[in-house]
């Protein structure tokens, strides 16, 4: 549909890229459509779903940015780590034999890193399953590492750092309109979310 009606999107501009000479194949232009849609969409929304969340559950932290929403940059890193939106890495393979952990992993095999695992590690993030405004997690790997680093991180952090503002502004009664234990996940490998956050305002 795109195709014969463009507008000026980007998944526009990439199907026009398919007419000149350095073109996109068909595959590489699904390929693209799927992380877009993956990467770019399905992971923020499904980030700040779960803030807002770990927020709903932890009154103080949520009065405390409710009142300086100014402090929200600053909790990002926390909120990111307490709960990802990516829960495992794609597959990994190894390229020589490893010992990691005490566990000894062959040359050529697949390795599925569990991030959300990783970022409530004790020994890196003490207490790690308290909610802590005041923690530095700069390193969670809620968006990777190394070159496997997220590019659009800055641009996720962006959009979550406006969503979170506004919704603290706006709405200054926010909760949660059903128990916690009533709310229903995903169920999916890669991403972590809620099927929907009930709220009342």
């Amino acid at each position: 549909a795109k195709g014969r009606n463009p507008g000026g999107s980007l998944l526009d501009r990439l199907i026009a890229a398919r007419d000149g000479d350095d073109h996109l194949s068909e595959a590489e232009l699904v390929s693209l459509a799927v992380l877009l849609l993956v990467a770019g969409h399905e992971t923020t929304t499904n980030a700040l779903g779960n803030a807002l969340l770990a927020l709903l559950q932890h009154p103080a932290a949520l009065d405390r940015l409710r009142a300086k929403p100014d402090d929200v940059p600053a909790a990002l890193d926390e909120l990111l780590r307490f709960d990802a939106a990516v829960s495992t890495a794609t597959f990994r393979f190894t390229t020589e034999a490893v010992t990691l952990g005490g566990t000894g992993i062959p040359a050529g095999v697949p390795v599925l890193v569990a991030l959300g695992a990783a970022n409530r590690d004790p020994e890196r993030f003490p207490a790690p399953d308290q909610l802590d405004l005041d923690r530095n997690a700069a390193a969670h790997l809620a968006f990777g590492h190394g070159i496997h680093r997220c590019v659009g991180a800055p641009l996720a952090k962006a959009e979550m750092e406006i969503a979170l503002r506004a919704l603290l502004t706006r709405f200054a009664g926010i909760r949660l309109a059903v128990p916690a234990d009533r709310l229903e996940w995903r169920h999916t490998r890669l991403v972590r979310g809620l099927a929907s956050l009930p709220v009342l305002a």
